[in-house]
């Protein structure tokens, strides 16, 4: 079975995504998209396939998502397709493609949804919430180890 992340190293959630993934016994193929973005056509059908808004991809935190103004509601598609082709960091993530969906995964849990193996064991994510409890379910959210 194949899962890919589409992954920035830099960023938290990024890597508990990456955290969780690995906690179900899977290895996914990492693409730091900011050394190696996805082309367009690829980012494209990643969002068609996460059935989200193209708008929805789009990072403002830490990018320059104001300075190229694209808060403004009348830019089409292409438009923000285009800006994110110029600057990937606008792409948002991680977006995580299993067997069983694609998904930008923003909480990191949201991966859970689309992992196709159980957790494997516990897990808490960096900032100390539990995600996964000793009994390899859900934790109630909210909790810290």
């Amino acid at each position: 079975m194949t899962v890919t992340i589409y992954h920035n190293p830099a960023c938290g959630t990024s890597r508990n995504t990456l955290a969780i993934i690995r906690n179900s016994g899977e290895e996914p193929e990492i693409i730091e998209y900011l050394k190696t973005p996805p082309s367009r056509d690829e980012l494209v059908d990643l969002i068609r396939r996460m059935d989200i808004p193209v708008r929805d991809v789009l990072r403002q935190k830490g990018t320059p998502y104001e300075e190229l103004g694209l808060s403004n509601p009348d830019l089409t598609d292409d438009q923000l397709l285009d800006a994110m082709m110029a600057h990937p960091i606008l792409i948002n993530r991680p977006i995580v493609v299993t067997p069983l969906g694609v998904r930008l995964c923003r909480p990191s849990e949201a991966v859970l949804n689309i992992l196709p193996n159980e957790q494997q064991g516990a897990f808490t994510k960096e900032d100390g919430e539990k995600v996964i409890d000793d009994q390899g379910r859900r934790a109630a959210p909210g909790n810290a180890a």
